[in-house]
């Protein structure tokens, strides 16, 4: 666990709920190769952590991301990086735990890929989103342009890929690009609350239904649906007579939680 103030990602544990901050407010949290290769190892610890059931994205400051440094690339030390097809990008790898981002101001460029990498956005009123390195001839090789189209569309996607355009928060709760909208200066605390809610649920049910849901693209129909079936399997033996016990004896009435 790092909580080195001077660390450029720090990470902190309450519980099953990992919260990884990236932390270079004084440049809007621009990532750099060293902020790379610690978010990469945060993730890798999370996602190998027994403990750890759901991890918080966030950053330090007024901004969630601005993007790769641009300093950096200027300089030819980073260019041709791609982070999600590099074997050193943090954003290859599928992680099998849930990771929700906590947007806060600017999350654009490297930004937004880092956003749409996680499973859900919490995302409060100062929250822009954008393709900004279309100005600077700086490609999206970070995921990006797979998983935006997937997100929220091929229209809107395309729309956003090539121009550029600012999406503020309003905007991207409409089109699902934010999945819960929340007052300025509250995004960190409202997704560690989701975090610590998804972690309370029975997780081999819910990592199943999740697991399926992201596998499913490309598949027909017939071969999701089978897959489907084969992910929830486990859960029907280890947890879900029990939760159908707990129900019949008095739990969960009218859609409670």
């Amino acid at each position: 666990m790092n909580n080195e103030p001077t660390s450029k990602v720090l990470v902190e544990k309450a519980g099953p709920v990992t919260t990884i901050t990236l932390n270079r407010p004084e440049v809007r949290n621009a990532a750099d190769l060293e902020t790379l290769t610690l978010l990469r190892t945060a993730f890798h610890d999370f996602e190998n952590d027994p403990d750890a059931r759901v991890a918080v994205l966030t950053g330090a400051g007024d901004a969630f991301c601005a993007g790769a440094d641009l300093k950096e690339l200027a300089s030819g030390k980073s260019i041709g990086f791609a982070w999600a097809g590099s074997d050193q990008g943090p954003l290859r790898e599928f992680l099998s735990k849930p990771i929700i981002a906590a947007v806060s101001g600017h999350a654009v460029a490297a930004g937004l890929a880092l956003a749409i990498f996680c499973d859900l956005r919490v995302v409060d009123e100062s929250a822009v989103f954008g393709v900004f390195c279309r100005r600077w001839g700086a490609p999206m090789t970070n995921g990006a342009t797979v998983r935006l189209p997937r997100l929220i569309g091929q229209s809107r996607a395309m729309d956003m890929l090539m121009t550029g355009r600012a999406v503020y928060a309003q905007e991207a709760l409409a089109i699902g690009l934010a999945n819960r909208l929340v007052p300025v200066g509250t995004a960190r605390q409202a997704a560690e609350d989701l975090a610590h809610e998804i972690a309370d649920f029975p997780q081999i049910c819910m990592l199943a239904d999740r697991m399926s849901a992201h596998q499913q693209w490309g598949l027909s129909d017939q071969d999701a649906i089978r897959i489907e079936a084969q992910y929830g399997q486990e859960a029907f033996r280890s947890e879900t007579q029990a939760g159908a016990q707990r129900f019949t004896d008095g739990a969960g009435r009218h859609g409670r939680f």
